[in-house]
């Protein structure tokens, strides 16, 4: 049986009441109220927990704040991870917010739903635009992963479970299915062929044969995630080009991983046509120069919407058409995930209608 005491002041003015419950096989449970009667609620709840089996201790998840725990995966978890910036830069948000003040014990899903909502109609500092979908789910999303670590490794127990599994994530943002239409491709590679920068036109046609990113390709600046420093990506390096083989290795990519290209016969005789650059790399320009330069390529050519980055779904949708499967297309791609993969392809209905016969 529990027992319930009132717990006075210096003046014998009662303050408070503490319900106590010892029980064999459970330590022992002391917790204050300001009524007696949420005490008394507070102990039938616990000793039926404990009658039920289904009791757990929930003094830590009490004691310790949202900070805490997320501070706590900052510190042991994260330098374990090869990207390190971005989940930094998304807890730096949570532990500012509404969020990070509440114990873990006080986090219901209602109050991750708010949070939700509230990030949603906020402006972004860098844009001045609202917040995009995606930018909060990817902080949700931390978060859940942060207490599902907690909950499995560091037996912090929520009455609730993992509330943000219990609310509606903001929608997905649609992925982009811009594809060259019609005549655009021949368009295109005219316009490049005008360009001032002679290495346009080659490097798009490579782009859309391989479907590697633009920084895998050309030499880029890129901010290296794991120590917040401004590195440069090399781009493809004739050292790792084997025409008899028809493939290019690139020893580093995005997802941390070495992949080899093949090389279908257009892109090899797109390689042969170049001349050899003494510092060894295959395309001798960089990528703002090819960015400035398409954007003037597609100016000349009256075409709109098309990025260099939808050319690597061109390409990736190709490879499908062709009749490779997600496990081929994947090892070309450098995709890790099919989730991932899916929103690179783009198939035509009218194209997937000639294969139904």
């Amino acid at each position: 049986m529990a027992t319930i005491r009132s717990r006075e002041d210096q003046d014998g003015i009662t303050i408070g009441w503490q319900a106590q419950i010892k029980r064999k096989g459970f330590p022992l449970q002391v917790k204050t109220f300001r009524t007696k009667s949420e005490a008394t609620n507070w102990a039938t709840v616990t000793e039926s927990e404990m009658v039920r089996g289904v009791w757990r201790d929930r003094s830590r998840a009490e004691s310790l704040t949202v900070t805490d725990l997320l501070l706590r995966y900052q510190q042991e978890i994260l330098p374990d991870k090869k990207s390190r910036q971005g989940p930094e830069s998304v807890i730096r948000i949570l532990t500012a917010s509404e969020l990070g003040k509440l114990s873990l014990a006080a986090l219901t899903p209602e109050m991750v739903a708010k949070y939700r909502d509230r990030r949603l109609k906020s402006i972004s500092p860098k844009t001045g635009r609202l917040l995009k979908s995606q930018t909060v789910r990817h902080e949700i999303s931390l978060l859940s992963r942060v207490i599902n670590h907690g909950i499995k490794e560091w037996s912090v127990p929520l009455a609730y479970g993992n509330p943000c599994l219990q609310i509606k994530m903001p929608s997905q943002a649609a992925a982009r299915n811009r594809r060259l239409v019609n005549d655009e491709e021949e368009m295109l590679l005219a316009a490049c062929a005008e360009s001032r920068n002679t290495w346009l036109r080659p490097v798009v046609i490579f782009a859309t044969e391989t479907a590697m990113r633009i920084g895998e390709i050309v030499e880029k600046w890129e901010l290296n995630k794991e120590t917040g420093q401004r590195e440069k990506l090399p781009g493809l390096q004739w050292a790792d080009v084997d025409l008899k083989k028809r493939t290019a290795h690139l020893p580093k990519t995005k997802n941390g991983e070495a992949r080899d290209v093949p090389l279908s016969s257009r892109a090899v005789a797109v390689l042969e046509t170049l001349p050899r650059n003494l510092d060894g790399r295959v395309f001798g320009t960089t990528y703002d120069g090819i960015h400035q330069s398409y954007v003037r390529a597609c100016k000349r050519a009256a075409i709109t919407g098309l990025t260099f980055h939808d050319l690597r779904h061109e390409a990736t949708t190709r490879l499908f058409e062709k009749g490779l499967n997600p496990m081929q297309v994947a090892a070309i791609t450098g995709h890790k995930t099919l989730q991932m993969l899916k929103r690179y392809t783009h198939l035509r209905a009218e194209d997937l209608a000639k294969l139904l016969g």
